[in-house]
């Protein structure tokens, strides 16, 4: 199936039903940047802070997210889920974005992803760095990343290119279902396993994530990928 035409800069589909829900651990220096860019357009926006030893929490209510703190660094799939069981707690919340608090995602990208959601009334969009030729991850980190597909692919049932991609909208009849129990990264892997335990609908959509200097610096992209190796050997 071919994809949609993108959507025009400044679109925002559902802006009054979807919540974006961020995890939050010491990414003071950019986070603020990330959710006034994001709230231009998506104002319901949940950080969850996972214990972050800087003022990453202040910097992201100042920015107008709403916050959530976890006491201690739990990971981020609890982040994810605190973030989630926050999100619908509004009964007019129709989805829920899985969004960077490190400015590696792109809102024209999830604005997309939840259009295509709504149009085909599919449970769940992921965002694929595969399916175009726009993310330049290191040859470690794809190397990684196919490995993770193959291996997920194979233990869940559902085929994807990209199994360990943050960027996802999920629909709330999803949320409802979803159990993430992990707390670290096994949650990746988690989501798309639960997907196939309970026959959900998915569909892919080309996304471009940032690897920026300031990412590369903190060490992400290559703790990333030993934590999914990890993932992989343990579960």
């Amino acid at each position: 199936m071919t994809q949609p035409a993108p959507l025009g800069a400044g679109a925002a589909p559902a802006a009054d039903r979807t919540w974006f829900v961020v995890p939050l651990f010491n990414e003071g220096e950019v986070v603020g940047d990330v959710i006034r860019s994001l709230r231009e357009r998506y104002p319901l926006v949940v950080c969850v802070d996972d214990g972050s030893a800087d003022d990453s929490a202040r910097i992201a209510e100042e920015a107008g997210a709403a916050v959530v703190r976890h006491p201690y660094n739990m990971g981020q799939g609890a982040a994810l889920k605190t973030g989630i069981d926050f999100a619908l707690r509004d009964p007019a919340m129709a989805q829920i974005v899985t969004f960077d608090s490190d400015g590696q995602h792109q809102v024209d990208d999830a604005a997309a992803m939840i259009a295509l959601r709504e149009a085909e009334d599919v449970d769940l969009v992921l965002g694929s760095r595969f399916l175009d030729a726009r993310t330049r991850p290191g040859w470690a980190k794809r190397l990684v990343l196919r490995g993770a597909v193959w291996y997920s692919n194979l233990t869940s049932g559902v085929k994807l290119t990209d199994a360990h991609n943050g960027l996802r909208v999920i629909g709330r009849g999803a949320c409802e279902k979803i159990s993430i129990e992990q707390n670290r990264m096994a949650h990746a892997s988690e989501i798309v396993e639960e997907i196939g335990r309970h026959g959900l609908s998915v569909r892919e959509y080309p996304v471009h994530i940032l690897y920026t200097d300031y990412s590369r610096s903190k060490g992400q992209s290559m703790l990333n990928s030993v934590n999914i190796v990890i993932d992989m050997l343990f579960r």
